[in-house]
């Protein structure tokens, strides 16, 4: 079944609020198929409703943060939404119709980023969001400084540490990861004991194990994305232990 499919719970927005909020209302409002308060919204559909909604509304900020939306701006976000998130057709036009709303609302991405983070307080979600916006960014092969800027100051919004920037920022332009930047994925030091650090990978392990994914209502698709973490946790780790020998 579509995310949104089962219909928009009454008052949905009214109860988010804010830009989110507004961007819901807006979209039913655009949709003459969408009937408000036709059904209810269980949590795991109002959670995924609100990822939904304030994820394709960032993307299209950043965008159009240098100005104009690109082809291949376009393209990453049709990518995501067909085949990382398997939306069905429904969903890809509402993805749409969000995505379009958001290009000429008054809100900025950074409040989009603080409402979410509130509402949700999922750093796993975050952390999709965030690289996400680096697909955007980087789709183009040039990183336009308004784009840059975004990615520099979006971490605080979402809640995020700032380390995650330098972190993604060397990923993406395939340059390889410091051992310090190692340390920050797993959270710990260079002082950390050996014990400490398998502690901290072994408990980075288990928030992305594929039953704690499913266990928080996320969708499907984030389970492409908890591979791509976990690709990133075993590398930082692989490198620290390997840097000890």
């Amino acid at each position: 079944m579509s995310w949104l499919g089962a219909g928009i719970g009454a008052g949905i927005g009214m109860v988010v609020g804010g830009p989110v909020g507004a961007a819901i209302g807006a979209w039913v409002g655009s949709s003459v198929s969408r009937k408000p308060g036709s059904m209810g919204m269980h949590d795991a559909q109002a959670a995924q409703t609100t990822f939904f909604v304030a994820l394709f509304s960032m993307l299209a900020k950043m965008a159009k943060a240098d100005g104009k939306v690109s082809s291949e701006e376009a393209d990453v976000v049709n990518h995501f939404a067909k085949n990382m998130l398997n939306l069905d057709a429904e969903d890809r036009n509402a993805a749409k119709d969000i995505f379009t709303n958001a290009l000429n609302d008054d809100y900025s991405i950074y409040d989009y980023a603080k409402q979410y983070q509130q509402i949700t307080h999922n750093h796993q979600m975050q952390e999709m969001i965030y690289r996400l916006l680096f697909s955007v960014a980087f789709s183009d092969k040039q990183l336009h400084p308004a784009e840059d800027e975004i990615l520099k100051e979006i971490p605080a919004h979402l809640g995020l540490d700032a380390s995650y920037y330098r972190i993604l920022m060397d990923e993406f332009r395939g340059q390889s990861t410091d051992l310090s930047a190692c340390y920050e994925i797993l959270g710990c030091t260079p002082e950390s004991s050996d014990a400490e650090v398998k502690k901290a990978y072994r408990k980075l392990c288990m928030e992305y194990h594929p039953d704690k994914i499913g266990s928080k209502g996320l969708p499907e698709g984030f389970m492409k994305f908890a591979q791509e973490q976990m690709h990133q946790i075993n590398a930082a780790y692989s490198s620290i232990m390997d840097s000890r020998k």
